[in-house]
């Protein structure tokens, strides 16, 4: 019991230090950008004599959104340094409630926040150049573009590319753009729908969710976890996985624990596992686990991708290569040694990545450092419709809470606020005008 309220005390202690940190860097931007306004006019365009300069930002999910947002709130508005913003994504993609609108229909398209708002009133928004593409390769100066094919220089590079290129739903959309990510998650709510046996691999936190929801909505239909480990959500405490485990069997999914699929095509309505035996199945979502999307720096920098395909760093988040001192690495393509990365660590670790870049257009060493953080894995995991459970560890002793959620559409309405949007009112037809409004 002492234990658990040192650990109570420890999670206040955190949340305040974040909201201290909202607190002085809301008041530090305001205070530049009160600084500059009587000077903005002048400092409209760099120097005759000096060349503008790009920090480039490699993805826009909840890491490079965040290091683009922070830095136009801190870079002096005198047109030396423009952020360029490269992101394939026509807007930014809520994952978290990709499993729960897979099975709930009516509120797919909450899962897709406008791209621009977040800058609104920066001191150096007009210096945020959006630029709707993919990075086709990395040098050690410059990237180019998969599209366009443009060459674009860099004085420093923030790769924030993320995990799960490639993958589907309900990871991930599966899709470049809003109207076709609407499509497919409407398709998987009609298979569900459809289906009378479901089996989902997979039992992180998104294939939990995802069996929980669908037997929570169609109590009638067969729906069967298969997890390769001995315990859903594997990764976390004990207190997470009984309380997972126990509340899939409470609405009465069946659980296969210890097997893998063998084959991901159903022949004749059956799944065979690895150890022979038959699962009956009219439709299968895999829920595995993302990969890391390392890829292009592996070609520019092979040995700082770590086994797992991590892009190595040093605690301030520069990649773990002295040749190139200006390239940093954040969010879930980082090997930070966090344990459990979610959307809260890659915005810490956004932080420290600008606030180092901050420092050098100063021509001052880097000194911010990421330290990986318990609290940080607080994971709130839904178990139907209208139960969740919050949790925390911190190696050694665990806090469980059960909740009752609000609303089906989970924390769609506050991340849209969050990002500076009007919830679930998109401005960014036709598809592609935000990316024109924030070139200058």
């Amino acid at each position: 019991m002492f234990e658990k309220k040192i650990l109570f005390a420890g999670l206040i202690a955190y949340a305040v230090s974040i909201y201290w940190d909202m607190l002085s860097r809301s008041l530090s931007a305001r205070l530049t950008r009160f600084r500059y306004r009587k000077h903005l006019n002048e400092l409209a365009k760099p120097h005759a004599d000096e060349q503008q300069r790009n920090i480039v930002i490699i993805g826009a999910a909840f890491a490079g959104y965040h290091a683009a947002r922070l830095l136009a709130a801190s870079l002096p508005p005198d047109g030396r340094y423009k952020i360029v913003v490269v992101e394939p994504n026509s807007h930014f993609n809520f994952t978290w409630v990709l499993p729960r609108f897979c099975v709930v229909e009516g509120h797919e398209h909450k899962a897709f926040i406008p791209y621009g708002h977040y800058f609104k009133g920066l001191v150096s928004e007009k210096y945020v150049r959006w630029v709707r593409d993919s990075v086709a390769s990395m040098g050690r100066s410059s990237v180019r573009l998969r599209d366009s094919g443009e060459e674009v220089p860099y004085e420093y590079l923030i790769i924030a590319t993320g995990s799960g290129q490639g993958a589907q739903l309900p990871s991930r959309v599966g899709s470049e753009d809003k109207a076709e990510g609407t499509k497919l998650l409407r398709g998987v709510q009609s298979r569900i729908a459809s289906a009378k046996k479901v089996v989902v691999v997979g039992g992180g936190a998104a294939g939990v969710e995802l069996a929980a929801d669908t037997k929570a909505k169609y109590p009638e239909k067969t729906i069967v976890l298969v997890h390769s480990r001995q315990a859903v959500m594997h990764r976390f405490g004990k207190e997470l996985q009984e309380a997972a485990l126990n509340g899939l069997e409470e609405l009465g999914v069946e659980v296969i624990l210890g097997e893998r699929v063998m084959d991901e095509e159903t022949e004749n309505g059956v799944l065979t596992l690895a150890s022979g035996r038959k699962v009956d199945c009219d439709y299968m979502l895999n829920c595995t686990g993302q990969q890391p999307a390392s890829g292009l720096f592996a070609e520019l920098s092979p040995n700082t991708i770590s086994e797992t395909g991590h892009i190595r760093v040093k605690p301030t988040l520069q990649v773990a290569d002295d040749s190139l001192p200006n390239v940093y690495a954040c969010g879930d393509v980082a090997h930070t040694g966090t344990q459990n990365p979610n959307a809260r660590s890659a915005t810490k670790q956004a932080m420290v990545a600008a606030d180092n870049i901050i420092l050098a257009v100063q021509g001052k060493q880097p000194r911010h450092v990421y330290k990986p953080y318990w609290a940080d894995g607080i994971i709130q995991l839904t178990l139907g419709l209208v139960k969740s459970v919050i949790h925390y560890h911190d190696g050694k002793t665990g806090l469980l809470f059960t909740t009752k959620e609000e609303g089906v559409d989970l924390m769609a309405e506050r991340a849209w606020t969050n990002m500076g949007a009007e919830p679930f009112v998109d401005g960014s037809e036709p598809e592609g005008s935000m990316d024109i409004m924030l070139k200058n």
